[in-house]
């Protein structure tokens, strides 16, 4: 699932899609800033007529596969009918707030008068009920920056402005993050909840035009809490200008190796043929950065 409050995030569907898996993979985006949070979701006909309706195109598609043979075309056309046909009663229930306490909205900074807070808030506090729920994956992105100094529908990416326009993210997505936090601690979900907080790049230590950095590939921060995961640590460093990493450099490849072993997958060893050879989410690279696990 991906929360993204005013439409799609910056990239489209090609950040969240499902790559060379089968569609049934494909993430939902989730909009509640709409009426209807996600498109189509409300049922057009009686949950009966419509049950009978699908089981037909069942049936045809498999008398088609049963035809062809492996399709997978097919195949995920079947289970993605059967996920949307479920969503519909799952969906609506999960982005009702009504049965969330005043408190639990203020933790999360829904009160807040800079309404991109507000946002941003509604967005995380929605990210913990499908967690509760069982979903395996959350994807939450913040709201474009409202200083006149940021390029607009690009948080975090200040080319120019960056002063006003960190300043203006930080303040959107600090309270949140931190009510987050609490609220999984509290409800005992943070030991097997983990939190990746990542962007693209970092940013260069020298100027762009008068106020602004350029991207930052050579050494950069993620941060990661919650199960798995050594509280308090931080992992390696820049050199004293903070443009390339000097100290136990890590890859883009290691932290998600890392990730993965944290979710219980052997990073290795699975794969997916696609195209006639194995890919690896990996690809051929990445080590598990032991020294940050619990």
């Amino acid at each position: 699932m991906v929360l993204a409050s005013g439409g799609s995030p910056l990239g489209g569907s090609g950040i969240y899609g499902n790559g060379f898996l089968p569609a049934v993979h494909q993430a939902s985006l989730i909009d509640p800033s709409q009426t209807e949070p996600l498109t189509n979701i409300t049922p057009r006909e009686a949950a009966s007529r419509q049950r009978k309706r699908l089981r037909f195109v069942e049936q045809v598609d498999h008398r088609q596969l049963a035809q062809s043979g492996h399709n997978e075309q097919i195949e995920s056309a079947i289970r993605n009918y059967e996920t949307a046909f479920r969503m519909q009663t799952a969906v609506p229930s999960l982005v009702d707030l009504s049965e969330e306490t005043e408190a639990t909205r203020r933790l999360y900074g829904m009160d807040s008068p800079v309404k991109e807070t507000a946002a941003y808030g509604q967005q995380c506090l929605l990210a913990r009920r499908p967690v509760e729920r069982g979903l395996r994956f959350v994807e939450i992105t913040c709201l474009p920056q409202p200083s006149v100094l940021a390029q607009i529908g690009n948080p975090w990416d200040q080319h120019a402005g960056l002063k006003a326009g960190h300043a203006e993210m930080a303040q959107q997505v600090d309270q949140p993050i931190a009510g987050l936090i609490r609220d999984l601690k509290q409800r005992g979900l943070f030991e097997e909840t983990l939190i990746v907080w990542a962007g693209e790049f970092g940013r260069t230590p020298f100027a762009q035009r008068s106020d602004g950095r350029d991207h930052n590939p050579f050494g950069f921060s993620v941060w990661l809490a919650g199960g798995g995961i050594k509280c308090g640590t931080t992992y390696g460093a820049t050199d004293d200008l903070g443009y390339h990493a000097i100290k136990n450099v890590t890859t883009v490849y290691d932290l998600w190796a890392t990730v993965l072993h944290v979710l219980g997958v052997d990073h290795e060893a699975l794969t997916y043929r696609f195209g006639g050879r194995d890919f690896r989410l990996t690809d051929v690279h990445g080590r598990i950065i032991r020294e940050i696990l619990a």
